[in-house]
């Protein structure tokens, strides 16, 4: 008899981990998510920045699995999971399971500022993106008419979070001010509007080298980004943003990536919770039980390299997918693997032909290192389609 396993979450761990499991026919497998799409989040903000269509890196569940007979698709959004019944409950009825794989991940975290949740922008999810692209498009189209006398803080636009999100997202704004917006709107000065980056701490990608942190600081100065070091955000009013020093910020155009958080499910007691992440062995089950495991961002996994648990980042999401395809896959539990992983390095650019890398052995910036970026991003990108409008894209800007 086949063991029916029920992947919830398509980001990088859950379709990493069901494409493994496909074509196994001694495994029925069916994933859930509330999205009929995976999503490539490493290129949010070139959507949120009108650098790329949405269509170019959202890949739908039924597409990528119209070959695979073992692999079934269910569009509903997981509520809470019920162990002693292997059953989980969702918005569309119950389904059974032998083995379950949470593979949630993340989600903007706003340190309990209700405020700044219901008033800034996240940027975790297609939709997202998209709306930080409509707005902040449709404040371009109010400067045009209101021109001089049009509120302050349409002229601003605050990205808060130096990680490569924040960084990323401020390069791309700053070359649309200069490069774009002039060409959109030729007689409109864009010389008030203002992308300001707050940091919490005082460079810019602090999980980096010293020599990414400086790096990019120097290329974030030249492309005319505010960056705010050692600076927190307090409050949010939906008109001004307030800073620990005291300063204030006016602004209706707050984008937030500060930090995320775990999309935790109902279900399971607290006991197997860690800083809003599941607790799992080295083997990504989770403590307490033999058939739920946990994946990627949502999973926290203490090893001699990491005891903090592992960073939140792809590559991690995809290899522990990876690892926990085989161990299923295995005849005996004998023959399961235990994960560590073994960090390839990071990257960010910042702008076109400026960018950071750290590799183990290397470090690099500059014009090479963004070719660095681009070719191992075109190469993780789903389908031959999507590469090539990708890289015609790019080419062509």
């Amino acid at each position: 008899m086949r063991d029916k396993i029920v992947i919830v979450g398509g980001g990088f761990a859950g379709l990493k981990l069901a494409r493994k499991l496909s074509g196994k026919q001694s495994q029925k497998v069916m994933l859930i998510d509330k999205a009929n799409h995976h999503m490539f989040q490493p290129l949010f903000y070139q959507v949120a920045s009108g650098r790329i269509e949405p269509s170019n890196i959202s890949f739908p569940f039924r597409k990528i699995f119209q070959r695979s007979p073992n692999v079934q698709f269910r569009l509903s959004e997981v509520k809470s999971i019920l162990p002693e019944e292997n059953r989980i409950l969702t918005s569309d009825g119950s389904f059974t399971y032998d083995k379950l794989i949470i593979a949630t991940g993340c989600k903007t975290n706003f340190f309990g500022n209700s405020k700044m949740e219901n008033l800034a922008y996240g940027m975790k999810n297609t939709q997202e993106a998209i709306s930080i692209r409509n707005h902040v498009l449709m404040t371009f189209e109010k400067l045009i008419i209101e021109k001089s006398k049009s509120n302050p803080g349409n002229w601003n636009i605050v990205i808060v979070g130096s990680g490569p999100t924040g960084v990323e997202m401020a390069g791309a704004f700053a070359e649309m001010k200069k490069d774009i917006l002039p060409r959109d709107y030729p007689h409109m000065s864009f010389d008030k509007l203002r992308i300001i980056l707050v940091s919490a701490t005082d460079k810019p990608l602090k999980v980096m080298s010293d020599e990414a942190q400086n790096k990019s600081e120097e290329y974030l100065k030249q492309l005319g980004v505010e960056f705010l070091g050692e600076e927190m955000v307090t409050d949010y009013d939906g008109e001004t943003v307030f800073l620990k020093s005291g300063k204030d910020i006016p602004s209706k155009n707050v984008i937030w990536a500060a930090g995320v958080t775990g999309n935790i499910i109902e279900g399971l007691s607290p006991e197997h919770v860690m800083r809003n992440r599941y607790i799992v062995d080295r083997y990504n089950t989770i403590k307490g039980f033999d058939n739920i495991y946990a994946v990627g961002d949502i999973a926290y996994m203490e090893t001699p390299k990491y005891p903090q648990g592992h960073p939140q980042v792809a590559n991690v999401a995809i290899t522990q997918a990876i690892t926990l395809a085989h161990n299923l896959l295995s005849k005996s539990e004998k023959n399961w693997k235990e994960y560590e992983y073994q960090d390839k390095g990071s990257m960010a650019t910042i702008g076109k032909h400026r960018a950071v890398v750290d590799l183990p052995k290397w470090k690099f910036q500059g014009f090479l290192a963004w070719y660095f970026w681009m070719f191992l991003h075109l190469m993780l990108i789903l389908t031959v389609r999507n590469k090539l409008a990708i890289f015609l894209n790019w080419m062509w800007s």
